[in-house]
């Protein structure tokens, strides 16, 4: 889904690429009943990436989960700014510190210009905290949002 319909789709990545990270989504969903998002655009408009993560994160509504458990990966990629935010749920099971390791690992990714690599590798190092903290549940889970990567401007 673009939230921006009427400005074009970027590509940042292969569809080889593409397919990674939604496949790395995909199998994370499988683990937990927690949601990961990837939203990538060219350009922060805000000074902090976690400001415009914040933007994104209630505009794609990912507050509205029913346990209040997704993640969101957002990246800038031109302004080569990023940022994680984690919903209540998972962020009260994680804490801050959680997140500040998980942005170091991705930006050495990013510092080799392995952007795909390091988005993959992020979504399983998250997807590992959501199945520890809220496992998947054959009857009762459901996928709350799209697995889709979103692309903005």
């Amino acid at each position: 889904m673009n939230l921006f319909p009427f400005l074009k789709k970027k590509d940042f990545f292969t569809a080889d690429e593409k397919h990674r990270i939604v496949e790395a989504i995909g199998q994370a969903e499988k683990q937990t009943s927690g949601e990961i998002r990837v939203y990538v655009e060219s350009r922060c408009r805000f000074v902090d990436p976690l400001d415009r993560a914040a933007e994104v994160f209630f505009g794609l509504k990912m507050n509205e989960t029913e346990q209040r458990n997704a993640v969101l990966v957002y990246v800038a990629m031109k302004d080569r700014q990023l940022a994680l935010m984690g919903d209540k749920g998972i962020h009260e099971k994680v804490g801050d510190v959680f997140w500040d390791e998980k942005v170091k690992i991705i930006l050495s990714h990013f510092g080799k210009e392995n952007y795909a690599d390091g988005i993959v590798r992020i979504i399983t190092e998250i997807s590992e905290a959501l199945r520890v903290h809220f496992p998947y549940d054959g009857d009762t889970d459901k996928n709350e949002l799209p697995d889709d990567i979103v692309f903005g401007r």
